[in-house]
């Protein structure tokens, strides 16, 4: 089928920073995604807590597994609507690789630390990832993805309106239109990115024990999703017990929770652009608000979904208790590294001789932390702080 006149255009592409001849057997789109999935950020994620810290159990989301449910969720979009669907997994798979350890706990410990040294946010981080941190490939650093790609990584929330000093710099050599939309296809992955991580952190957190599924009964959408699956299940012939039915009313609850939102999605954008008639991928850069989004009234809903889950999980008071103690973990690693950089293991250490101010010299360090694993930053935390532990 002919891609919709809105969908990103492979050919021709807008580039790479260092050009290469294009793939004889792979669109532009379809090589991101693979070097992407060939990345050492990438498989660090796996090691990276979602909602829970790795150790709490083998079978909770972690960054990796998010990461894979978004872009499954994505690339459903983005067939359904007939824009490219390799992009699109691309931006999905993508959008996490500037996470620091522990989460968004880990996150707000860090951006503490660099506030007076340039500031943190895992976006910006995901885009040195791949434009100067991944060291694969003799004729450059970083992944050399296109401009396209770059863009909906950077972008796919939105407009960058207060981009930090380095995304400036980053912006004057390669420009990627900060001020503008990001293209469809990155905002189904941003849209995505919010209809996962409800789906599996309610199931995350009702697998836990720190939520139950009469916890969801009053929840916008959830609610309804889940007095959907009881009654389905009592019309079935009871053929297990009590805790697996439990289970698979779990799994049906929230399976039924992202075919709402996913197919409330699907026809608020349709409206969107059936409302701006774009012509091109650039008629959605440049348009005044985003195309893809929930209906006003799943809107709200979503955002009820979001308050419960930060009332009653993310502010749990164990979540609360790991959260207080990667904090520190990622605080005292700032701190003795930033004041000892001298501390950095070999080829940190040689980037921190090198960076010109103290400011760089931060950096270096806030990098080195944004690319530990939950393990990774624990035992680095215990190497510094333990006189048994070898250093």
């Amino acid at each position: 089928m002919k891609p919709a006149p809105y969908a990103v255009n492979a050919r021709p592409t807008r580039g790479r920073f260092h050009t290469e001849p294009e793939a004889t057997t792979r669109s532009p789109w379809q090589r991101d995604r693979d070097r992407v999935i060939h990345s050492s950020g990438f498989r660090r994620l796996q090691y990276k807590t979602q909602v829970f810290v790795n150790h709490e159990g083998d079978f909770f989301r972690t960054r990796l597994t998010h990461s894979l449910e978004v872009a499954q969720i994505a690339r459903s979009m983005a067939r359904h609507l007939n824009v490219d669907e390799d992009i699109t997994e691309t931006i999905a798979l993508a959008h996490d690789l500037g996470h620091t350890p522990f989460g968004h706990a880990g996150e707000e410990a860090l951006a503490a630390a660099m506030k007076p040294w340039g500031e943190f946010d895992h976006n910006t981080q995901a885009l040195r990832q791949v434009t100067m941190l991944e060291h694969r490939y003799l004729q450059f650093d970083g992944l050399n993805l296109t401009w396209e790609t770059l863009e909906g990584l950077v972008k796919h929330n939105g407009p960058v309106t207060h981009p930090s000093a380095w995304l400036r710099e980053h912006d004057s050599q390669f420009c990627l239109k900060l001020g503008s939309f990001a293209s469809v296809e990155a905002q189904l992955a941003a849209l995505a990115d919010d209809i996962a991580y409800h789906g599996h952190d309610l199931d995350d957190g009702i697998k836990s024990g720190l939520l139950s599924l009469d916890d969801l009964v009053d929840v916008p959408v959830a609610g309804e999703a889940l007095r959907e699956a009881r009654a389905l299940a009592a019309t079935l012939k009871d053929t297990t017990t009590p805790v697996a039915l439990e289970q698979r009313i779990r799994h049906e609850t929230v399976r039924r929770l992202i075919h709402r939102l996913v197919s409330d999605v699907l026809r608020q954008t349709a409206l969107n652009l059936t409302a701006l008639a774009p012509g091109s991928a650039d008629d959605v850069r440049h348009a005044d608000r985003p195309v893809v989004t929930f209906s006003p009234a799943m809107h709200e809903a979503n955002q009820g979904i979001r308050t419960f889950l930060f009332a009653r999980l993310y502010r749990h008071w164990k979540v609360n208790r790991m959260s207080h103690k990667a904090k520190r973990v990622v605080t005292e690693l700032f701190d003795t590294l930033g004041a000892s950089p001298n501390l950095l293991p070999d080829g940190w250490n040689e980037q921190s001789c090198a960076a010109p101010n103290e400011i760089a010299r931060r950096r270096v360090v806030a990098d080195y932390l944004a690319s530990m694993t939950d393990r990774f930053a624990m035992e680095e935390h215990r190497r510094l702080t333990d006189l048994s532990v070898p250093g």
